[in-house]
Parts: C-alpha cells; structure tokens; sequence
C-alpha cells in the first residue's frame, strides 16, 4: 500500500494536468478514476481510524455521542457518558409503571399520552408504540447491580464504579451499518451519485457495555414490562393486507412516503383502505397541508393500469430501452483497451521499483 501511496503520489503533478484538460481524452478519463480510487481508499482508511477509536473509548467506558441521547437522559459535560433529565425520566418512569404495575398495554399508553398531549421525544404530537416498546427492552433503563455490570466491563472500568450503586447498560458496536455510494443515471441523462446503506445485527460477544446513572426504575416494574411484551407482534393497519404502493407513492406536499391505514368502521362491515401522509399523521396536522386521504382501490387501478398500457406497447418499450442505452453509452469513460494496457505498463513499473527496493 505505502508503494502504491508512493507511486500516485509521484504522478500527481502529472494527473492533476491531465485532469485539468477537459477534453474528453481517455488519459483525462483515467486520471479521473485514479483520483477516484484515492479518495475512495482515503475515506476508508478515515472510516477504519474512526471506527477503532470509538472501539477503544467504549473498551474504556466512555459513551460515544450521538445526535440526540437516549430518552430521559442527557449528556454530561465531558459527553462520554450519561446525566439523567429528571424531565423526561419522570414519562419514562410513567411508561414503566403503567405496564409493568398497572397492567396497561402499549396502546393505552400511547392514547394516555396523546389524550393528555404530552410532546414526543421530537416534539411532534402523537406517541408510537414501537417507540414504546423500544423503552421498555432497552437496557439503558434497566437497573443493573455492581456485580452484573462488572461481568460485562473490564477490570479497569469495574474500578471506577461504586459498588453500593446500581447502573445502566449502554451497549456499542451492537449494529454493523455498511454504506457504499452509487451512481445513477438521472432523468435528465447525468449522473448522479447516491448513498446506500445496510445495518446488520452483529453477534451478542462484539457488543461493548457501557456503564450510564440509573434511571430510578424499579427492577420489577422493568421486569413485569418485558415479560408484558414478550409476545407482541407488530400491528396491522389492515389485517395483513399488502399495500401495493407502500414505498413508491409520495406525498406531493412534503415529499415524504404516503402511509397505508384502514380506519375502523363501526356502520358498515366493508373496510376501506387509504393513503394517507406520513406526516401529516405522525406530527400533526399543522406539519403538512396534505389533507385528503387517497382511496387504495382508486390509486391502485390508476398506477395498474398506466403500467398496463406501458406493458402492451412495444413501441414504447423499445424507446425507452434504446434511451437508457443512450444514456449508458454516454457515460462510459474512455477506452477499456487502452485503460489496459496503460495499468499493465503501471503494473510493470511498480514490479521494476519494488524490486529495486528489495
């Protein structure tokens, strides 16, 4: 690698003129995917660097910051570990008590809070009940005794820790998200370049506990909620039907995906579905203007029938294949014979350098 480095970095003058000329000529072409290749390699090795000293600092016991802390907590001054927002711990606390003690499902904690208008952890106007649960299983909430966080810590950070107090568990490294960037070509013919990611569960062993204040929940409230939770299944809107726009119909005032509900009708025993806007329904009324809800059945036969009539058209196939193939064609760079033989001739001189080095 430190060769190779060596190597570009030799050339660099030398690429950056052809870069420079903007004439189309395949040297242009290659110099602009070698400075690609640099990039990419710099913005890996800046990853990989990032990646082991968030690694190291939680091994440490030190909470890594992200945009906004778990609810009911807030960062301490030093922002590597935990303070607790007396707050908003006291709706956390109200979440507990009320599955755990009192026996309430997640729904009816979810329509108390919204009876009652208590401002989500976004400030938007109506609680959910994955969101609900997610507090109920998170660890962060849950009292831990001295001896069961110093199984999951190093001796180091055991030491720090009092042993007549009871902490939380804040776990790292618990996902492992992979991002890549794409291009795509635009309806205007360009390219454009997207970013793509993946998240992944990683295996219990990778996970790196980290020690936070104790929420002030009582052990069996956070027990009794868990076990009230065990056998949840996610809801849904419409027993099971499949929407067949989830995903690709939008709202045209806010751009943001169009949600499916079924809503309940005690009058009549047929069921009408509708789309409907995200927005609109998870932050209020006021967040977006998109009022009317969308008839399923109509939208669905709209956009059926469009693809249809573009189906049974040939004619209409075939321009448009033969457009994207115009499209590829223009952004293909350079001559794929003529990038050959110029990385083998690279190739040939690193061979000569290193073995000069040797």
């Amino acid at each position: 690698t430190y060769l190779l480095r060596r190597e570009f970095e030799e050339h660099d003058c030398e690429l950056r003129s052809l870069n420079d000329r903007g004439d189309g000529s395949p040297e242009g072409d290659l110099t602009d995917g070698i400075l690609d290749q640099l990039a990419k390699y710099e913005r890996a090795k800046i990853a990989e660097r990032s990646r082991r000293g968030k690694l190291r600092k939680a091994r440490e016991g030190k909470l890594i910051p992200s945009p906004t802390p778990d609810y009911g907590f807030d960062y301490s001054g030093t922002r590597d570990n935990y303070v607790v927002d007396e707050e908003k711990m006291q709706v956390v606390r109200r979440i507990f008590r009320m599955v755990g003690a009192e026996g309430d499902s997640l729904n009816g904690v979810k329509k108390t809070f919204d009876r009652e208008g208590i401002p989500t952890p976004r400030g938007s106007r109506y609680w959910g009940n994955t969101f609900i649960q997610r507090v109920v299983t998170d660890d962060v909430y849950k009292p831990h005794t001295f001896e069961e966080v110093k199984a999951l810590v190093s001796p180091e950070v055991a030491s720090r820790l009092d042993p007549d107090k009871s902490y939380g568990v804040w776990w790292f490294n618990r996902r492992r998200r992979t991002e890549k960037q794409v291009s795509e070509i635009a309806s205007d013919g360009r390219r454009r370049y997207v970013r793509r990611s993946t998240t992944t569960q990683k295996p219990k062993e990778e996970w790196v506990a980290i020690p936070v204040p104790d929420a002030g929940i009582p052990r069996e409230w956070v027990d009794r909620a868990r076990e009230a939770v065990s056998d949840n299944v996610k809801f849904s809107r419409a027993g099971g039907r499949f929407w067949e726009l989830s995903g690709l119909m939008k709202c045209s005032e806010c751009g943001r995906g169009m949600l499916g509900n079924s809503p309940p009708n005690a009058s009549r025993k047929k069921v009408y579905h509708y789309y409907r806007c995200r927005t609109r329904h998870m932050e209020g009324t006021e967040a977006c203007s998109m009022w009317k809800n969308i008839r399923a059945g109509e939208a669905e036969r709209a956009v059926w029938s469009f693809v249809t009539d573009l189906l049974l058209n040939p004619d209409a196939l075939r321009e448009g294949l033969d457009e994207m193939m115009r499209r590829e064609l223009a952004t293909n760079h350079g001559n794929p014979e003529e990038e050959a033989a110029v990385w083998f001739d690279r190739l040939v001189e690193a061979d000569s350098r290193r073995a000069n080095f040797q």
